[in-house]
């Protein structure tokens, strides 16, 4: 049996793993350009690492996957005490580390959980930090609320009692798409996926009963913001949003995402943001008090060309 079918067998009992790293979602947003690291020990898997492999002009990438929030090692939960669990953990990354294929750059943005990186810093990667924001426990919405910023709250009452806007979670996934569409066009900024891979996720994560679209629609008939969620047993997850820019101003996203976080307290125990290392975006995250959660981006480059031309973007950057 090779890795990725052993690997799908696992995901389908082993709950801890995040939908982002489950089998039929690499099957949904990488397709057949995936594989496993994995370790077992008296036949049982006790640590894996899926990855993204792309080809692009002759380099070897081990990439993020679109649409993925996170990735990176899963390691099952030692019961040892925290010294040993250290060093279990050292032993399995490094075996994980060792069956990489062979590649010429290598990325991966982990689960805020996952914060030793230590014996990948020891083999020679690199880490920064980027941030996502997390509400921690969905069991007591009345707390989420008060502890929701002022001004989100005002727009939410806005978006309900001012426009009448009601949220709808029957409309089709196009719908939600062309929101989403507007607002890369409001930035000037073209998509940066494929449409079909969005429907694609929506309909075999709804069979699965794992996402949602929340849309915002006045009396008219006009829809005027949206937002999508996925989730396991663990977390929700905001993956996508949208709006029409004409209007912005009704409050509709806010009321979106408070649906979102009420739906998800009846499924899951944690919605998580997403993280945006934009300003504006983080303080919108920010308003609905969730906590702020580093995470670590993992990264190699073993191409002395490919170094080259990271140093010279890097420098652009600098002088521009």
């Amino acid at each position: 049996m090779t890795k990725v079918k052993k690997y799908r067998a696992f995901c389908e009992i082993e709950k801890s793993i995040p939908i982002f790293s489950q089998a039929w979602w690499l099957d949904l947003v990488c397709g057949s350009n995936w594989d496993v690291c994995l370790v077992e020990k008296n036949g049982e898997i006790i640590a894996s690492q899926p990855y993204f492999v792309k080809k692009r002009y002759g380099f070897t990438l081990l990439t993020q996957p679109p649409l993925t929030q996170n990735s990176g090692p899963w390691i099952k939960q030692s019961k040892a005490n925290y010294s040993k669990a250290l060093a279990q953990e050292k032993n399995l990354m490094q075996e994980l580390i060792e069956q990489l294929p062979k590649y010429h750059y290598f990325k991966q943005n982990w689960h805020y959980g996952r914060t030793n990186w230590l014996p990948f810093y020891w083999k020679g990667f690199q880490q920064t930090t980027g941030y996502t924001y997390v509400i921690d426990d969905l069991s007591d919405l009345d707390k989420v609320w008060s502890g929701t910023q002022a001004n989100i709250k005002t727009d939410i009452k806005k978006a309900a009692n001012k426009f009448n806007l009601t949220v709808r979670t029957d409309l089709r996934i196009e719908e939600f798409i062309k929101l989403n569409q507007l607002t890369f066009s409001r930035q000037g900024k073209p998509l940066p996926y494929n449409e079909s891979l969005v429907m694609n996720i929506f309909n075999a994560a709804n069979i699965r009963r794992q996402c949602k679209v929340f849309i915002a629609q006045d009396n008219n008939g006009q829809n005027h913001a949206g937002v999508l969620i996925v989730w396991d047993e663990n977390s929700a997850y905001y993956l996508m949003g949208g709006g029409d820019p004409k209007l912005r101003n009704s409050g509709a996203t806010s009321l979106c995402m408070w649906e979102a976080i009420k739906f998800s307290s009846t499924v899951t125990q944690k919605f998580d943001f997403e993280g945006s290392m934009l300003e504006s975006v983080e303080r919108f995250f920010r308003g609905f008090g969730a906590v702020q959660k580093p995470y670590l981006s993992i990264s190699k480059t073993n191409s002395k060309l490919l170094k080259v031309v990271s140093f010279l973007r890097g420098l652009s950057k600098k002088q521009s």
